[in-house]
């Protein structure tokens, strides 16, 4: 029998997950095909972060493209479902909580293939977010849970999730950061972007911040706001920028609006930085190791522990410019704590896992 495992992958935050994954159990002799489908699909989002993290190049790219959930969903099901008959993998990997995972969940748990979930039981308990359904449906059909907190097993049990199938490994995409730490040079993206200064990271791209129009005016003034207290620097790919732009966010002149990085200038850009204001899961949890202040500009997040255990705190359009404000009064912190098991370990205990799962 086949004891081929495939990755499927599909947008930027699968990508730091999967490398240490794809190491790990390359290290250890397994056969592996890795699937990117196309999500993300440029440069930005995707093709860097296999030069700059080293992963191989996928083996398959599905090439799906934009679309609606649906669509999306849809096209990623049907590539899938070909590809899986074809090369009948023993097992199927998925990572986070993005269409393209939800997609090969179905697909896998349909064709009777046992499937991994890296990642599972986080949960925001928001059904507005199409993330949340994502995760709820993957760890509903998932044969294997990996989680990345104490409280992601917690929820997976009140879910009536058998235990035997939960495993807490860590955090992989806290490896893939902390092996490039070294690689994050703030001084020379300050140097290319000109910054003079403290500065403030912005990353917003979430539904209830910019899909309604007087969501975006609300936001517009007060990420104006958080400008008036420092420069805000905020990739964004020029798709995203037509309604922020209407609604005026470039009329500030300490508001700054750059295209996507790469994985390791965005990681340096974040370091240097005096704050983090994001409506991102990732970036909570890569502030949380790097001991930068997060101001996380939701109602909730399936993330907790980078409360607990880091630097990350929810707030509001309201009190954002007061929680910058006070941000900016004290310096970073030295010391703080972080969460259980992201060490840098993560990918091996996975692979511990999946080869356990395997048998010989």
């Amino acid at each position: 029998m086949s004891q081929l495992v495939v990755h499927v992958t599909g947008a930027r935050p699968n990508f730091p997950k999967a490398a240490p994954v794809l190491a790990a159990l390359a290290d250890r002799g397994v056969e592996q095909l890795l699937v990117h489908t196309g999500q993300h699909y440029d440069d930005k989002m995707s093709d860097i972060f296999f030069r700059q993290l080293g992963i191989p190049k996928p083996d398959v790219n599905l090439g799906v493209g934009s679309g609606s959930h649906g669509r999306q969903t849809a096209a990623v099901m049907s590539a899938l479902e070909e590809l899986f008959e074809e090369r009948e993998p023993a097992m199927v990997i998925v990572y986070g909580d993005v269409n393209s995972t939800v997609a090969a969940a179905l697909v896998a748990s349909k064709m009777g293939i046992p499937f991994v979930h890296v990642e599972a039981g986080l949960r925001s308990f928001d059904m507005t977010m199409p993330e949340e359904i994502n995760r709820l449906v993957t760890d509903r059909l998932s044969d294997v849970l990996l989680t990345t907190s104490v409280d992601a097993v917690a929820h997976l049990g009140n879910e009536g999730t058998d235990p035997d199938k939960i495993h807490f490994v860590g955090n992989p995409m806290i490896d893939t950061l902390l092996k490039n730490l070294d690689r994050f040079d703030a001084e020379a993206i300050r140097s290319e972007l000109s910054l003079e200064g403290d500065y403030i990271v912005a990353t917003l791209h979430r539904p209830g911040n910019v899909d309604d129009p007087e969501d975006v005016r609300a936001l517009v003034a007060a990420m104006h706001a958080v400008a008036d207290q420092a420069e805000v620097v905020i990739p964004l790919h020029p798709r995203g920028r037509a309604r922020l732009e209407e609604a005026g966010f470039l009329d500030h002149p300490k508001m700054r609006v750059i295209d996507p990085l790469g994985y390791l200038e965005f990681m340096g850009l974040v370091r240097g930085s005096r704050a983090v204001v994001t409506d991102s899961g990732g970036v909570q949890e890569e502030t949380t190791i790097l001991g930068v202040p997060c101001l996380t500009l939701r109602p909730n997040t399936e993330r907790p522990v980078t409360i607990s255990h880091g630097t990350n705190q929810l707030v509001t359009r309201e009190n954002l410019a007061e929680k910058v404000r006070e941000v900016l009064a004290v310096d970073r912190p030295e010391t703080w704590p972080t969460p259980p098991l992201w060490d840098g370990h993560a990918g091996e205990r996975i692979a511990d896992v999946v080869t356990k799962v395997l048998g010989p």
